[in-house]
Parts: C-alpha cells; sequence; structure tokens
C-alpha cells in the first residue's frame, strides 16, 4: 500500500484491462479531468508497466497513489485526485 487510507468516494472505476501502455494513463487522465478534487479513481490494468507509468503520472501531477495492489496478472490503482 502506498499514501494513505482512501477517506475520499471511489468516483470511478477504470477497467483498462488488456490494454497497453499509454491506454491505461490515458484513461486515467481523462478521468481525472471529470472527477473532483479529493475524489478517488480505481484503475484496473494488466500492462506491467503501468506500474512506473501510473506512480509518475501521480508524481508529475502532484495525485495522490493511495494504493497499488498486484496479483498474478493484475494491478489495481487507487489514486485521489489533487486538491
Amino acid at each position: 500500500m502506498v499514501g494513505d487510507s482512501v477517506d475520499s468516494p471511489i468516483s470511478e472505476r477504470i477497467d483498462a484491462t488488456g490494454l497497453k501502455c499509454p491506454e491505461p494513463v490515458m484513461m486515467l487522465h481523462a478521468a481525472m479531468r471529470r472527477t473532483a478534487p479529493g475524489s478517488a479513481i480505481v484503475l484496473l490494468a494488466t500492462d506491467p508497466s503501468t506500474e512506473r507509468d501510473v506512480a509518475n503520472f501521480c508524481r508529475f501531477l502532484g495525485h495522490d497513489l493511495v494504493s497499488t495492489e498486484h496479483t498474478e496478472d493484475r494491478f489495481s490503482y487507487t489514486i485521489r485526485k489533487a486538491l
């Protein structure tokens, strides 16, 4: 787990399973534009490059990477939009 616990409502869930870079991060970026500050988004992905890409996306834009989970073939990220 990265960052704080999720105390914001999950405003959107993005299923990017089966998609390759850069699609998952592009979908995340579009969702961030639609979401209110402080809201949380869950991103599901299968592309291993999302581990690096989502962390860099959050760091660059100031969003909080609240949690990262990895199972055998899927990654799950919870991101809270910057205030």
